[in-house]
């Protein structure tokens, strides 16, 4: 019993110290994106800036933009976005510093049929191995009503 109570002891003390050997250190970062996005007749303009918040530089992120909505088959897509499935795109960001703001996505796409709101929800699917471990500021969802009018996230 004393043998189990001194290597349960000395398990908690080392796991509390430091880390196993050969155990890897993942580095931290923290993504966010804020952006606009307004939608007339079907179209939905979409424009927002990556930013990492650090500690640690991500070497290459991506998003996916995911409409309520099915998109129209044709789509005329920017550098660096493609189609994922129906009511889907992914996106990518590139790398970002520490304490970086990114280049700005900007795209338009289309919606099969004209409704009159479409909820889009915007997320990383891509960090280059870094962990986020506040994922609150990087999954946006914003209702955008068929206004004409910009809702900021």
């Amino acid at each position: 019993m004393r043998v189990l109570a001194g290597c349960v002891a000395a398990a908690i003390w080392v796991g509390g110290v430091a880390p196993a050997a050969g155990a890897v250190e993942v580095p931290e970062a923290d993504l966010a994106y804020h952006g606009a996005a307004a939608m007339s007749e079907g179209r939905v303009d979409v424009r927002f800036t990556p930013r990492n918040h650090g500690p640690s530089a991500v070497p290459d992120a991506s998003v996916r933009l995911r409409w309520s909505e099915p998109l129209a088959n044709r789509q005329v897509l920017p550098a660096g976005c493609a189609r994922a499935g129906a009511r889907a795109l992914l996106c990518r960001v590139g790398g970002l510093a520490a304490d970086e703001v990114g280049e700005a996505v900007e795209l338009r796409v289309r919606l099969r049929g004209v409704p009159s709101e479409v909820l889009l929800e915007i997320d990383t699917v891509w960090s280059g191995g870094v962990v986020d471990r506040n994922r609150a500021n990087d999954r946006q969802r914003v209702l955008v009503l068929d206004t004409g009018d910009a809702y900021y996230f």
